[in-house]
C-alpha cells in the first residue's frame, strides 16, 4: 500500500500511526499540559494524574480528530475537560482556602497581591476563569484560546474584558 506522507487525509497521522507516534506527541506537549493542570487543581499529584488522564482519553478518541495541525489545542480542550471534570467530582471550584494556604506554605516570596488574584480567580465563574487561565498563566493569544475553547475570537475577547472588569471589581471590594 505504501502511503506517501503527501498522500495522507488531514488526521491520519495521528489518527492510524502507533501508539508510539501518538505518545510522542503527547509527550512534547506534556510539560504545558502539565501546567494547565496544576492552574486548576493547584497539587502536583493531581495534575500528574490529569495528565495520565488527558492521555488516556486522547488515545480512545484519537479518531475524533479532523486535522492533524488541530492536534495541540485539541490536546489541551481534552486536558481542560479532564480538569473541570475533576473539579465537578469534587463538587468544588479551584478551593479558596488551599490556594492562601498553600500559596503561603509554597514560598513566602509570593506577595499578597498574588493571593489575592488567586483567590479572585476563583471566584470567577468557568467560562471566564478558562480565559484569564489560558491568556495570563499561560500566555496563549486569544486566537489559541479561540481554538482551545472552540469559540469565536469576538467571543472571547468579551469574555477576557468581562472578566478582568469582575476581577478588578472583586480586588477593590476585597480591599
Amino acid at each position: 500500500m505504501g502511503e506517501t506522507l503527501g498522500l495522507e487525509k488531514s488526521g491520519e497521522r495521528v489518527r492510524e500511526h502507533t501508539e508510539e507516534y501518538f505518545f510522542e506527541r503527547i509527550d512534547r506537549q506534556s510539560g504545558k499540559l502539565y501546567s494547565i493542570a496544576y492552574s486548576y487543581l493547584r497539587s502536583d499529584a493531581d495534575a500528574l494524574e490529569m495528565l495520565q488522564e488527558a492521555s488516556y482519553r486522547a488515545w480512545s478518541k484519537r479518531k475524533s480528530l479532523k486535522e492533524d495541525a488541530l492536534f495541540d489545542s485539541w490536546l489541551i480542550r481534552i486536558m481542560i475537560n479532564c480538569c473541570m471534570d475533576e473539579l465537578r467530582r469534587r463538587k468544588k471550584v479551584v478551593p479558596v482556602e488551599r490556594i492562601g494556604e498553600g500559596a503561603i506554605q509554597a514560598s513566602e516570596m509570593r506577595s499578597s497581591s498574588r493571593i489575592d488574584l488567586e483567590r479572585a480567580l476563583g471566584h470567577m465563574p468557568e467560562k471566564y476563569r478558562h480565559v484569564l487561565t489560558l491568556r495570563f498563566y499561560h500566555d496563549m493569544t486569544l486566537g489559541e484560546i479561540a481554538r482551545i475553547l472552540n469559540k469565536p475570537e469576538s467571543t472571547v475577547k468579551t469574555r477576557l474584558y468581562r472578566a478582568l472588569k469582575r476581577m478588578r471589581s472583586r480586588l477593590e471590594q476585597d480591599r
